[in-house]
């Protein structure tokens, strides 16, 4: 159904609604919190250690959420207003941004009480994902009674954009797998004993590429891991950020990593299945090793000069490493510690993923995933399978 538009007046009758009334955190801020949360995120800011610790100033929305059981303190303004525009037709949602201001530190000990509004709905916008209405609520939050900070949160609640088969056409990529392809009703009808006709390949999504992270991806283009160093205190930082966490120095170089690196924590996914991630070492070509490093299992190799080809992997390049699956299957996300020291998140590839260990010594390789886009990964190293 195509979507109706809503007036000022049935909109703006939601703002300054409750949309979750004294709320109580459901856990008071506590050490054992802090400390997943900066192990997590790699902060070892020595405020956040100690007798004096206090909570990093992020974790203000932590203290508030419900975990799987959720809040009972949630008013009906809230679902009430997106019915509305669910019947309007505005059925999609996604999370656009939040802000958040810090009042005062949280220490361990401290009891989380909230409030939370409709704060505002714009008048209906046009975007890429389609048309629709920005909402924000504004949470209130008081550590033992005390403000302690204001965390907004903005969605929009949209009806898809149609897309026509001129418009698909453009954005369709032309590559000879895709775009020498017959039409659906040309393609021949398989014969018995034939092989019915290949299907597109799923693509991953693309990364977002801005000015602060450009010359990353620019560098993986050149099969080159490169890492952000401070030009004032010589820190580290990964992945790139516009200014330095340890001295605030906006002033910054790069380091190539040597691709050595352990994995110091993983996840298994296994749901919701997605192709395009889970064929990854079975897709267009093999993965290639770093630029000037030994290969894991064929010595030094460099990388294929003439890139990977349409339907087989790079001239020269190693085979992967078997069948293609069947379907989605699981695969292995690895937080990967480097030998310089900084983290990153990547596929661990090489072995099957109930293999993947903490500790297991992995190599990066570069891996061709689709005809335009290549993206660092992790091969467990000889030896590394537990």
């Amino acid at each position: 159904m195509s979507a109706v538009q809503l007036t000022d007046e049935q909109l703006k009758a939601y703002e300054g609604r409750s949309a979750s009334a004294a709320g109580v955190g459901k856990d008071p801020v506590n050490e054992p919190m802090i400390r997943h949360w900066c192990e997590a995120v790699g902060d070892t800011n020595p405020a956040y250690q100690g007798p004096d610790a206090i909570a990093p100033p992020t974790m203000l929305q932590a203290w508030t959420m419900g975990g799987l059981c959720g809040h009972t303190d949630r008013s009906g303004a809230y679902d009430e207003l997106s019915g509305l525009l669910d019947s309007a037709g505005y059925t999609s949602i996604v999370a656009t941004d939040c802000e958040q201001e810090y009042l005062r530190p949280l220490r361990p000990g401290d009891r989380i009480t909230f409030d939370a509004v409709i704060e505002s709905v714009s008048a209906r916008k046009t975007t890429k994902l389609g048309t629709g209405y920005f909402i924000t609520t504004r949470m209130d939050i008081r550590a033992d009674g005390e403000p302690a900070g204001t965390h907004r949160f903005r969605v929009l609640k949209y009806a898809p954009a149609v897309r026509t088969p001129e418009a698909a056409a453009r954005t369709r990529p032309r590559t000879p797998e895709i775009a020498e392809r017959p039409q659906a009703s040309q393609q021949p009808q398989a014969s018995q004993g034939s092989q019915a006709p290949e299907q597109p390949r799923a693509r991953r999504p693309r990364p977002v590429i801005n000015r602060d992270n450009a010359a990353f991806w620019e560098g993986v283009r050149g099969h080159r891991l490169l890492i952000q160093r401070c030009t004032g205190c010589r820190t580290l930082r990964f992945p790139w950020l516009p200014g330095c966490n340890a001295c605030g120095s906006a002033e910054w170089e790069t380091v190539e990593a040597s691709g050595a690196g352990t994995v110091f924590s993983y996840v298994v996914m296994h749901h919701p299945p997605f192709p395009a991630f889970t064929a990854s070492e079975h897709g267009t070509a093999a993965p290639r090793p770093q630029a000037n490093a030994p290969h894991p299992r064929a010595g030094a190799l460099a990388p294929a000069p003439d890139g990977p080809t349409p339907d087989g992997p790079a001239p020269d390049g190693p085979a992967p490493d078997g069948p293609a699956p069947d379907g989605p299957t699981p695969y292995a996300v690895g937080l990967i510690e480097l030998a310089e020291g900084v983290r990153i998140v990547s596929n661990v590839i090489g072995v099957p993923y109930d293999k993947v260990r903490i500790g297991m010594p992995v190599r990066l390789e570069f891996l061709p995933v689709d005809e335009e886009l290549e993206l660092p990964v992790f091969r467990a190293a000889e030896g590394g399978e537990g």
